[in-house]
């Protein structure tokens, strides 16, 4: 995992954090606002993308299906295609050359 992926990771779980305890209601937003060093509407915004996907947190098992480019799929195909063909033109190209 790169830097960059480990601290969007990161503030991914602190902004699921702050959305969890605004939504405990323990204390008003305002005061997690000063708490955590985040602007107000935030906090609000984190806490409506919570609830808008919980259930399908919950449908999906905890875990987000990786979705699939059917061209990027067809692409890399092609490539492999390619690189075959060319390992087997050297692959017999090498066995003439050691024969010699």
């Amino acid at each position: 995992m790169t830097r960059d992926a480990k601290t969007q990771a990161a503030f991914a779980d602190f902004k699921a954090r702050v959305a969890l305890e605004a939504l405990k209601g323990g204390e008003t937003a305002a005061k997690l606002a000063s708490h955590y060093g985040v602007h107000l509407t935030l906090i609000h915004r984190w806490k409506r993308a919570l609830l808008a996907d919980a259930s399908s947190v919950l449908e999906r098992g905890g875990r987000k299906q990786p979705e699939i480019d059917e061209e990027q799929v067809n692409e890399l195909y092609a490539k492999i295609g390619k690189l075959a063909v060319t390992r087997s033109f050297l692959e017999r190209k090498l066995k003439l050359w050691a024969g010699k």
